[in-house]
């Protein structure tokens, strides 16, 4: 563009306007550079989203460069710092020219070939289209949506659903990575017919599970069950532990929750009556007992109050009705063996094998040093192909930390670098996330691209997990295009490192189809860009994605010991009201999911009227009333 100034400047900061003035049509000139060179790729773009892209490329334009010390001129200068340009790069650039043309004089003569700048209100207009079109229409009161991730129990419980969409679910979401196909068509009928009892819609979420790299078995523990009453600070037993004992031949489920479970000869429950007194020498060879406290027809309950360790094998004696001195016995069939772990400290090695060969415990030796590490397998052995010496490693999100010291053609070493003081256990099937190597993933698995038959006929969104770059999101399209028919919109979820980084070109490929989001997984993508990282990363994708006009998920641990524990903790009421920052906020399942869903309406429709985006809303302040008043001066005084 060509710059003409008049014949006269303002007196005052005439130098700083112009210097000031300049620097912006700088700037404003490479954003309109940037977008005339990616024509081709704006061509690709669906039409609904064109201007869109074409605002994003403004976006990632404007900050290529550090704007901090230009932000401070505008805001002393009583000008936009272009803070708040996220969804309008170029009409708040414009605005900024148009103001300084007028101090200093100055005339700018845009191009002729370049187009329209979207209007401050469009690019408001264009995502809140873009989020009805994901999301459906938002509720009277509260413009960001709740989505609620299904329980297996939805499956068979209509009176769960119906009670969360009552208490303001607009989004149902199934995990793929649990249930089956028979089950969501059950969760699917439930919502129907929910939506048709209250007046009400709620659009069906289907999350891939995508390539799961996770630990793989351990060799069992000991058969042993412990049993263990509850007990006051004092010692003294204030529940007993409740037993149930079964026929070995007809298992039977206990009626209520037991502590133990233990299936004995048939004909010993028989002979069993309440206030019978069963006992048996446990696996610490100490004399313990059992009282009978209920006779069923499938099994008998029993009451223990103390802590007793049972093995298969155990014998159990109860004195016989027809004499003092004699005594009926049976042995405990079978207990299940207890599921395993690896104590992992600061320091030690740990062997990643290839196979899926139950892993084992490190042993020691008689003074307690290790004289084979501990090892444990791993659900996808073909990522030993993309690491290397140096990188780092994370087992079960986040909770252990390792470098990897060496890679061989069948193992990876891992020194341990961060566990808790007193170690960390590992597990089966904990999630181990690679953030610094360039892993060559699939998107989709075998198991998800079976899935998506079932979704693309019954969802109305899809998420892509674990989805790392533009070629994964092309993957998606081309599957959904060649099942044909209608087809969902797609949600990338941002859960590694990769996929952060790559998330403009994911978005412009995304932007292809009819309708997209984003998902912030803040579960994965702490543990892959850093705790410490997670509130700067995920602001950043708030902006990118704004500028793109999609709307955004915010997901993971929201109100998370609420929906667990039925109480909130003071951090977690803070996170949800940042959630009101995004277009929808995910809440997991969880026993007291009802009262999240309802405590996250309410904190949701209370943001409304104080924030929207990074624009604070300056409606009355009440705190503003109780400012203290000067006192009134007397004739006395004077």
């Amino acid at each position: 563009m060509s710059i003409e100034h008049g014949d006269s400047l303002p007196c005052v900061g005439t130098q700083e306007y112009a210097q000031v003035f300049e620097e912006v049509v700088s700037i404003r000139d490479k954003l309109v550079s940037e977008a005339v060179s990616s024509q081709a790729l704006l061509d690709q773009i669906h039409s609904g989203y064109r201007e869109s892209a074409r605002n994003l490329l403004y976006y990632l334009a404007l900050r290529h460069r550090d704007l901090r010390p230009l932000q401070m001129r505008l805001a002393a200068l009583g000008l936009s710092s272009l803070g708040r340009a996220e969804s309008h790069v170029l009409a708040t650039i414009d605005a900024v020219l148009e103001l300084l043309q007028q101090l200093t004089g100055a005339s700018v003569k845009l191009p002729a070939q370049e187009g329209k700048a979207l209007e401050f209100n469009t690019g408001e207009r264009l995502l809140r289209e873009h989020t009805e079109a994901l999301l459906g229409v938002a509720n009277p009161g509260r413009g960001v949506q709740i989505m609620v991730t299904m329980p297996s129990e939805a499956a068979s419980d209509y009176e769960l659903v119906h009670q969360l969409l009552q208490q303001g679910m607009d989004c149902m979401r199934i995990n793929c990575a649990h249930d089956d196909p028979a089950a969501w068509s059950q969760m699917i009928a439930h919502l129907r017919r929910a939506e048709l009892s209250l007046g009400k819609t709620c659009r069906v979420v289907m999350d891939l599970a995508g390539p799961k790299l996770r630990t793989g078995p351990l060799e069992p523990g000991p058969a042993v069950v412990k049993v263990r009453p509850r007990r006051d600070v004092f010692g003294k037993v204030i529940a007993p532990a409740r037993i149930w004992l079964y026929p070995s031949d007809q298992p039977a489920a206990p009626p209520a929750p037991a502590d133990a479970c233990l299936p004995v000869d048939e004909s010993c429950l028989k002979r069993l009556q309440i206030r019978n007194k069963v006992r048996l020498i446990d696996a610490r060879h100490s004399r313990r007992s059992f009282r009978v406290v209920d006779q069923l027809e499938e099994g008998c309950w029993a009451e223990a109050k103390q802590t007793t360790y049972i093995l298969p094998g155990t014998t159990l004696r109860q004195r016989s009705k027809t004499g003092k001195r004699r005594w009926s016995e049976t042995k405990v069939a079978d207990v299940p063996a207890r599921e395993n772990s690896l104590l992992l400290h600061q320091g030690d090695q740990l062997i990643v094998t290839r196979d899926l060969v139950a892993g084992r415990a490190a042993v020691h030796d008689s003074a307690g040093q290790i004289l084979t590490p501990a090892r444990i397998g791993c659900t996808i052995p073909t990522v030993f192909d993309d690491v290397q010496a140096g990188e780092s490693i994370w087992f079960d999100d986040g909770k252990i930390g390792g470098v990897i010291e060496k890679v061989e053609p069948d193992q990876v070493l891992v020194r341990i670098t961060r566990t808790r003081l007193q170690g960390t256990k590992l597990r089966s099937d904990k999630g181990i996330n690679l953030p610094e190597s360039q892993l060559n993933l699939a998107a989709l698995t075998d198991k998800d691209l079976e899935d998506l038959t079932f979704v693309a006929r019954h969802a109305n969104v899809v998420e892509l997990s674990f989805a790392n770059r533009a070629s994964d999101v092309e993957q998606l399209q081309e599957q959904l295009a060649r099942l044909g028919g209608r087809s969902p919109a797609i949600v990338l979820k941002i859960e590694t490192r990769q996929g952060f980084e790559n998330l403009p070109d994911m978005l412009l490929t995304a932007m292809r189809s009819a309708c997209c989001g984003v998902m912030i997984a803040r579960g994965d993508l702490a543990v892959e860009c850093g705790f410490e990282r997670l509130a700067e990363v995920q602001e950043e994708i708030l902006w990118i994605c704004e500028a793109a006009h999609v709307p955004v998920i915010w997901a993971t641990q929201v109100l998370e010991t609420l929906a667990k524990e039925g109480m909130p903790s003071r951090a977690e009421i803070t996170d949800a009201a940042m959630g009101h920052r995004a277009e929808c906020v995910m809440l997991n399942k969880g026993p007291h999911v009802l009262h999240a869903v309802k405590t996250l309406d309410d904190i949701l429709r209370r943001m409304q009227a104080h924030q929207t985006k990074k624009r604070s809303m300056l409606r009355e302040l009440r705190l503003s009333t109780h400012t203290r008043q000067p006192p009134v001066k007397s004739d006395r005084d004077s």
